[in-house]
């Protein structure tokens, strides 16, 4: 090689370094060192708490001060659009949900951002274990007692859940679709009220997530049918999995993660992962997320993005075949 050649190929290799050290370092350019995750829910929710939960320890271990910034509007869709419409410089994150990312593109006639396309994901926070309880006069103790009962009495059984759409709505049509058996959806405006109705006997079935539900299960004023995680909940550990009361392969989890816009520069990526994974890791941090129903996660950018993709293409069948749309 040239003294001339070599000398450009080490400018190039110079010139590639710079960026990337100029990337890495992007994050410490945020104005006023601030970083905002925004979360498309009011505050108060699971969603918005187990993005509150890691933001003050997640903001020390990055040298920045991270806003939960709370956009609700449009079942997540309006502040999913702002991050996706953001610059990709890692100073605005969205919290992601299963439901915006993974549902919504199919349930709603058109969107203003494409979850596969216009962002960059970083890492799965976690999986809200879901249950499905029953009012204790509902003459079914097991799922297969009530696969059994929603065959043979095909009005007789409801199921409530939190709106149209949501991750409990589908598992419950998942679930009719896999088995045969009938029940009939009713939508609340939230699942609090939904456990309220269940409790009052008004409906006997609400699909909802465990941490809602447990401290009812627990004592004695519903009666769990079955979770829908791949193995057991801590805190309800004596109730069996779907796939434990005869339906293999039946696992609906609600999850939860964190989104940059496309485009966001990899070294900028791949740190965030690693410190939101070591924010996951703290003991004080697994407390909080077992208080919230979540099983904390904090796995690989492109494990996250494999599981967006395929729950993406699982809940677009269940959502045609059961003929859902949200108006």
């Amino acid at each position: 090689m040239s003294r001339r050649c070599f000398i450009r190929s080490l400018a190039v290799a110079w010139v590639g370094i710079a960026a990337m050290a100029t990337s890495a370092s992007a994050q410490d350019e945020c104005p006023n060192k601030t970083v905002r995750l925004v979360v498309p829910f009011a505050a108060g929710g699971v969603t918005d708490s187990s993005a509150r939960a890691i933001a003050e320890k997640l903001g020390a271990r990055l040298g920045q001060t991270i806003i939960v910034d709370n956009r609700p509007g449009a079942s997540g869709n309006l502040g999913t659009d702002a991050v996706a419409r953001s610059a990709p410089d890692g100073c605005t994150l969205l919290l992601g949900f299963d439901g915006t990312l993974a549902i919504n593109p199919h349930v709603f006639q058109k969107l203003p951002f494409d979850p596969l396309r216009d962002f960059e994901p970083i890492t799965k926070l976690g999986d809200a274990t879901l249950i499905l309880v029953a009012h204790p006069s509902l003459p079914a103790n097991t799922l297969q007692e009530l696969i059994a009962l929603g065959r043979s009495k095909p009005d007789l059984l409801s199921y409530g859940t939190s709106g149209t759409g949501g991750t409990p709505h589908l598992a419950g049509e998942l679930l009719q679709q896999r088995t045969g058996m009938q029940m009939k959806h009713v939508p609340y405006k939230g699942g609090g009220q939904a456990i309220v109705d269940v409790l009052g006997g008004h409906i006997p079935l609400v699909y909802t997530a465990v941490a809602s539900a447990q401290q009812h299960v627990k004592s004695g004023k519903l009666k769990a049918i079955a979770i829908s995680s791949e193995k057991r909940t801590a805190s309800l550990p004596e109730v069996p999995t779907f796939a434990e009361s005869g339906l293999p392969g039946f696992v609906v989890d609600s999850w939860v993660g964190v989104l940059a816009p496309a485009r966001t520069p990899r070294p900028i990526v791949e740190r965030l992962q690693r410190e939101i994974a070591a924010v996951l890791a703290m003991p004080e941090i697994r407390d909080r997320y077992a208080m919230l129903g979540i099983e904390p996660a904090g796995n690989t950018p492109e494990r996250f993005a494999a599981q967006l993709r395929a729950d993406y293409e699982r809940w677009e069948r269940v959502v045609k075949q059961a003929q859902i749309r949200v108006e």
